[in-house]
């Protein structure tokens, strides 16, 4: 008897429910507003579908011109049995990135404006106009494999004949709009902690963007020669992976040299969220796969080359969510983590690209034919036990490690680096000006006439007030600074962590305790929480 139903199995089980709870959080979302569907606010508008959907999934898809490219530009043969599958990814990928801005924007009813309401000063404006445009040459690439499907022969040869100048424009769009999206953060240097703002931020984005797309290649590969029995093309992947070095040493070597140009090493000293961050997506997305990817054994190896790939990926999107998320969020007005329904909808819209991949496998010519394995990968490693470096790869970690060292300019920076421990740790400042690199953390730097550096202080703060309290919180760094050197530390450190200030959410008596507000207003210090209730609580 003929199968009316598909086979039941668990991944299958796991999709049926990610996209039901997705659609019930779509629901929410379209007839309720965003406020009842997410954890976004006027203080924090941008959250994981702009961080995650957005910037990870336009990153991810950079393999698709990067391959297409090398095989059309560069005429490099070999590299096409990975040409259609990879265009593939970049296709979906670009979809569920219009997809998920239907789901952050406001009034996704407009999301037309841009075509005919230009404002050419706007960073926003160009990333539109060519996610759009890259999005139509994505289309093209795709469309010779639904053409053949239905021998459409006519627009197939049309498709052939403007293939080279289609190409040209994904890379020059690409380049665009991939650099671009770091652009979108230089507008925010108050704000962007100083491990992730640079005026290099769209190069950064671009080189990252190039190792991470590379990497989804690697990915994509394995997990399809899982997936549907294809032949892995070991020897194509191993030669990506090389380029994935070259990638990650750049990124590495001009971060190095970025931060010790902002004098921005100093706030290595600090013990932050933002440090372990920092430190984990630069050892762990950066350093050690790009160490992993110069052996030789360990690229030949099938295991070893999907791990390190899936690190670079890893690392790539823990960078964006720093950017977008963590970056910004000891800065902002308010604290943010998504909510169900976010975390639903991006599930959702990443079940439904597998899904999509899928169906595109089944029914058209993604893959070439004739190599086909008699059986799925496995990931057991290959009896190379002998680990070594290539003179190439030796050269290159030389190269790498030299100009990291050169950067350092220990002479420049190793003064300030001591000065900041200081100030970390909450040492008198004793008059002096703070170093460049808590100036970088605090995003506040500000040339001055002879040459110092002065540090501005954040704006005034308001504190919506309590079930019991006789007034909102106006609170004022300037008049706790009262004229002196600012000491960040003295706060910022044990009593108000930067991340974790919600005075609107906490009780009376814990602010007035000797933990927070009570620590300095004892009536000794400063004026007493209940002798001068005007002095804090202002109305706002």
């Amino acid at each position: 008897m003929k199968r009316v139903w598909p086979e039941v199995t668990f991944w299958r089980g796991v999709a049926a429910v990610t996209l039901a709870v997705g659609l019930y959080a779509t629901v929410v979302r379209f007839s309720r507003g965003l406020g009842a569907a997410t954890h976004l606010s006027d203080g924090f508008p941008w959250g994981i579908w702009v961080g995650f959907d957005v910037l990870v999934g336009v990153g991810l898809a950079a393999g698709g011109f990067t391959i297409t490219a090398t095989v059309h530009l560069f005429n490099l043969e070999r590299f096409r049995p990975i040409v259609r599958p990879t265009v593939l990814t970049a296709f979906l990928g670009y979809l569920l990135v219009a997809v998920g801005l239907l789901y952050d924007l406001g009034r996704p009813y407009r999301i037309w404006h841009p075509l005919i309401m230009w404002n050419p000063h706007s960073v926003m404006f160009e990333v539109a106009w060519c996610v759009m445009l890259y999005t139509a040459v994505l289309t093209l690439e795709f469309s010779p494999m639904v053409l053949e499907r239905f021998r459409l022969r006519t627009p197939l040869r049309v498709v052939h004949g403007i293939t080279i100048p289609v190409v040209i424009a994904g890379v020059l769009l690409s380049t665009l709009h991939q650099s671009s999206l770091g652009t979108l953060y230089l507008i925010v240097p108050e704000k962007l902690h100083g491990f992730w703002y640079s005026p290099l931020l769209p190069v950064f984005f671009f080189l990252s963007a190039i190792a991470a797309g590379l990497s989804m290649v690697i990915l994509e590969s394995f997990i399809s020669s899982r997936a549907f029995g294809r032949r892995l093309e070991l020897d194509l992947l191993r030669d990506l992976s090389r380029v994935v070095v070259v990638a990650l040493g750049l990124y590495l070597v001009i971060k190095l040299q970025d931060m010790s140009g902002r004098g921005a090493f100093g706030l290595l000293a600090a013990p932050t969220p933002e440090r372990f961050l920092f430190l984990v997506e630069m050892i762990f997305g950066v350093l050690i796969p790009m160490v992993l990817l110069a052996l030789p054994a360990v690229r030949g190896d099938r295991a070893g080359l999907f791990c390190s790939a899936l690190l670079v990926v890893l690392g790539f999107i823990m960078n964006r969510l720093n950017v977008s998320l963590t970056g910004v969020q000891g800065r902002m007005d308010a604290v943010y983590f998504p909510s169900w329904l976010e975390l639903a909808v991006t599930a959702m819209l990443v079940t439904l690209g597998f899904i999509a991949f899928g169906l595109a496998v089944k029914h058209l010519r993604v893959f070439p034919e004739g190599r086909q394995e008699e059986r799925p990968i496995s990931f057991r490693r290959s009896p190379r036990p002998v680990v070594y470096l290539s003179r190439g790869a030796l050269a290159a970690l030389g190269v790498v490690i030299a100009l990291g060292a050169l950067t350092l300019d220990f002479e420049a920076t190793g003064r300030g680096g001591a000065e900041t421990a200081g100030i970390a740790a909450g040492s008198p400042s004793e008059g002096r000006t703070p170093p460049p690199s808590v100036q970088a953390g605090l995003h506040h730097p500000a040339g001055m006439a002879d040459g110092t550096v002065d540090l501005r202080l954040p704006g005034d703060l308001t504190y919506p007030p309590g079930k019991e309290s006789p007034g909102a919180v106006k609170f004022s760094h300037e008049s706790h600074v009262d004229g002196r050197q600012p000491n960040c530390a003295t706060c910022h450190e044990g009593t108000f962590p930067i991340l974790k200030v919600k005075a609107a959410a906490r009780t009376e008596g814990e602010m007035h305790g000797a933990k927070r507000c009570g620590a300095c207003h004892d009536g000794k210090a400063a004026f007493g929480v209940e002798d001068n209730c005007e002095g804090c609580h202002t109305g706002g």
